[in-house]
């Protein structure tokens, strides 16, 4: 295993977060995910990711209404 700087990991987590929200991801690219992330900052990220998500919705319904 290689050891990838904080930055890189964090900017690949990032990604896989991203591409899994919207639900297109490569089904290779998936399983090479899963071996190079650890799963806590992955739920970190993705909870945070959906916390901003459901903050924009409101603040877009509150901007309309």
């Amino acid at each position: 295993m290689t050891q990838e700087r904080p930055q890189g990991q964090m900017l690949q987590t990032l990604r896989t977060v991203a591409w899994s929200l919207i639900g297109i991801r490569n089904s290779g690219r998936h399983h090479e995910d899963q071996r190079g992330l650890r799963p806590l900052p992955l739920m970190f990220t993705a909870l945070g990711a959906v916390f901003l998500f459901v903050l924009a919705l409101m603040g877009l319904v509150h901007w309309i209404a």
